[in-house]
């Protein structure tokens, strides 16, 4: 009788990438506002998407054409466009806990 050779099951988590999530913050100009939001934003994904993330920022003054696609109204605006469904949150993204919820990284209270 033949020895069963058995093959260990490995979690979905290993079996496929980590979903990359791709962001991206519109600006108008290098404003303190501007420069606040991209900091803010960098730290929240440093602390909780670490290496899973890209962030386009978009200058609207240099590209005003690319506000229709996002429907963007006011900036800063940051748009999660992957994983789906797309997400929008507007302001300078100092109010943490806010954000993780704007996002999908942590369930509203």
């Amino acid at each position: 009788m033949k020895p069963k050779t058995v093959k260990r099951r490995t979690s979905a988590s290993h079996r496929q990438p980590a979903k990359l999530w791709q962001l991206r913050l519109y600006v108008m100009g290098h404003t303190p506002k501007s420069l606040t939001a991209f900091a803010n934003l960098k730290k929240v994904c440093e602390s909780h998407l670490k290496g899973r993330y890209r962030i386009t920022v978009i200058d609207l003054v240099k590209q005003p054409q690319l506000a229709k696609g996002d429907q963007i109204l006011a900036v800063p605006t940051v748009v999660r466009r992957l994983p789906k469904p797309v997400r929008t949150i507007i302001g300078n993204l100092s109010d943490t806990a806010r954000v993780l919820v704007g996002l999908d990284l942590r369930p509203a209270e």
